[in-house]
Order: structure tokens, then sequence, then C-alpha cells
């Protein structure tokens, strides 16, 4: 995978992530705080995970090794999950627009929260976090649409066909 193709799979994590919170938005406080039968629990647990998934990944992919775990508990309010989710996505994207092709097919050595030392090329890591995004965000899709707030289809080839 080269450096094309890797800002193009972010380019559209960051379009559906943006459908997802667009819908989010126009849920009651009590809906985003509402516990759900998810593995993440509800909409807010979930909008975390994702969150935190891709904090965490680019921080290793940094170099840096993060220990602590963004929780639900730290966003009471939809506003401020959007808010630290919209500062993450610049940050985000702008690491991967400083790669280079050399760096995506490098090994990179990192630990896990736990402590817990592995080691992956750069690229497979940063497809499994768009690819782990697509799986949660269908689950904060299926809450939002119980909740009559469908942010309609976020499929790949969707965005593929129309990127605006």
């Amino acid at each position: 995978m080269n450096k094309q193709d890797v800002q193009l799979l972010y380019k559209y994590n960051q379009w559906a992530n943006e459908r997802i919170l667009n819908a989010a938005s126009r849920l009651t406080s009590e809906q985003f705080l509402a516990k759900a039968e998810y593995p993440h629990g509800g909409l807010r647990g979930t909008l975390t995970h994702i969150l935190f998934a891709e904090w965490v990944w680019r921080k290793r992919a940094q170099g840096e090794l993060p220990t602590t775990v963004l929780a639900p508990d730290n966003f009471q309010t939809f506003t401020s999950l959007q808010t630290r989710w919209q500062a993450e996505g610049i940050e985000l994207l702008r690491f991967i627009d400083s790669l280079t092709d050399e760096q995506l097919t490098a090994t990179f050595q990192y630990k896990s929260t736990k402590g817990d030392p592995y080691e992956n090329v750069l690229w497979q890591i940063l497809a499994h976090v768009v690819n782990h995004g697509t799986q949660h965000r269908s689950e904060a899709a299926a809450i939002l649409t119980e909740f009559g707030h469908s942010p309609g289809d976020i499929d790949l080839i969707v965005f593929l066909r129309n990127p605006s």
C-alpha cells in the first residue's frame, strides 16, 4: 500500500466519521448518554472507543507509548466528544500526509496500554484503524437509526462515488 492509498482511506475514514457525528449531533443529551446492548455500550461509549483507537494508534506510530485510555466518562456531552474528535481528525490527517512510502512499509515497535510489546508494518496498522472504525461506526449507525437519526450510507463505495 502506498501513501496515496492510505491518504484515500483516511479521507474516507474522516468522511464516514463526520456522517456519524452529524447524525449524532441531532440527539438529545439523554439519547447520547443512554445505555445500550452493544460491545461498548451506547453511542457515547461506541464513539469514544473509535476516537480512542484513532488517537492511540497515531500516538504509537509517532513513537509515543500512551498508557491511558480515553473513557466515555471523559465526555459528558456530545459537544465535548465532537470537539475532541475534530482536533484528533486534524492531527491524524496531518500525520498521514507526513508519511512516505518507505515509512509505510517499515515495521515499528510499540507497546499496548498494558505494556505488552508488539511489532507491525505501519500500513497494516493504518488499514486496521480504518477497518476498526468501520466496524464500530456500523454499531453507532444502528444506535442512531434506533433513535430515528440514521447517518445514511457510510460505505467506502458511496464515498468513492461522491467524496464531497
